[in-house]
């Protein structure tokens, strides 16, 4: 099982660890929440060990939040300590 926290208590709480925007660069680029890390989900599925440290906590979105969770499964069966940050930059943009 996986962990969640929603767009509005994440934002509320401001939690440590590291943010991890897995939408394409484009659309990073574009826009993103502020101090998240543009790592792409072909790259981070491909290669998480090059991205992530076992013993540090990532929050992750996409742009729905639907991509996220599935990534957030994989790394979690990897040993990562994830969160998936719910409604992904969507939620962000109605929450901010």
């Amino acid at each position: 099982m996986i962990s969640n926290i929603s767009m509005k208590d994440f934002l509320k709480l401001k939690p440590e660890g590291q943010i991890i925007d897995i939408r394409s660069v484009q659309s990073y680029n574009n826009n993103h929440i502020p101090g998240a890390k543009n790592i792409p989900i072909e790259k981070l599925l491909n290669e998480p060990h090059k991205y992530l440290n076992k013993f540090e906590v990532y929050y992750i979105y996409c742009q729905s939040g639907i991509r996220s969770v599935n990534i957030c499964k994989n790394l979690k069966r990897l040993g990562y300590k994830v969160v998936n940050i719910e409604g992904g930059y969507e939620s962000w943009i109605l929450e901010r």
